[in-house]
């Protein structure tokens, strides 16, 4: 797992995204969206409100990798909080 920023260069940096976003969601890189890699794909975004860490996938996740963004979520939202909060919240998978 991996939490992207918006804008990051692993997104910006190549004029050929398709081996990380899928076709479907290549808009996210220039959008600002802030990402999720699963197994080195995009699989999700994420946001930051009120010391949570939301987590909004855009595929489904399996039972270990949603257990996986969830742990990687908590430690982001303590880094960024300043240890202050260990929140994350994973949306429902689309169906």
């Amino acid at each position: 797992m991996r939490f992207l920023p918006a804008f990051d260069n692993t997104l910006l940096g190549y004029g050929d995204r398709s081996r990380i976003v899928d076709d479907a969601h290549r808009g996210l890189s220039v959008a600002g969206e802030r990402a999720v890699l699963v197994d080195g794909r995009v699989a999700a975004t994420w946001a930051l409100g009120a010391g949570t860490v939301v987590v909004t996938p855009l595929r489904r996740f399996s039972r270990a990798d949603r257990a996986a963004v969830a742990e990687e979520g908590r430690e982001l939202a303590a880094f960024l909080s300043g240890g202050a909060h260990h929140r994350v919240r994973v949306a429902a998978s689309p169906g």
